[in-house]
């Protein structure tokens, strides 16, 4: 195989994974789930007036029965955006694997970890201790609330 060609297969292979593991922005904004779509306030890592982001809470992230509607679109997220890195049992990837992870941490946890990442990794001990063990920096996925809320609809079913 010629050089050039091998060097165009590794930028080829090199794009791809990044892609996989990339996220495009989405024009979603969305707020907690269960609010109208119109009222719903966007997550953001702006800073708040104390200087540190501005996290979601218990109060953010209302849970019901399952809805199997969001567990399909977001094992579609997961298929897209999260599949490269973690793993829907309970062996590590690169990041976490999921099985259990409810059960393990609060919803409003998780919910940050996927939309207020780089605020997570630079606040939260516990978000600095799985960065430690992965030594991988989780890439901010940029999903909308509504995404994110999907996403998490589909670990409460591992």
């Amino acid at each position: 195989m010629s050089t050039t060609l091998k060097m165009t297969a590794a930028a080829l292979l090199g794009t791809a994974m990044l892609a996989a593991c990339g996220g495009g922005q989405s024009e979603t904004k969305a707020g907690p789930p269960g609010a109208p779509a119109a009222e719903q306030p966007a997550a953001t890592e702006e800073a708040a007036p104390t200087g540190k982001a501005k996290l979601l809470t218990a109060a953010d992230v209302t849970l019901g029965e399952i809805d199997k509607g969001m567990v399909e679109k977001g094992k579609a997220s997961y298929d897209v955006k999260c599949q490269a890195c973690h793993s829907t049992g309970d062996n590590r990837v690169v990041g976490p694997g999921w099985k259990g992870i409810t059960t393990r941490r609060k919803p409003e946890w998780i919910m940050n970890m996927i939309v207020n990442t780089d605020a997570m990794l630079a606040e939260d001990p516990e978000a600095q201790k799985q960065l430690e063990q992965c030594l991988v920096r989780m890439p901010n996925q940029n999903l909308s609330m509504e995404e994110a809320r999907q996403v998490l609809e589909f670990m409460r079913t591992l």
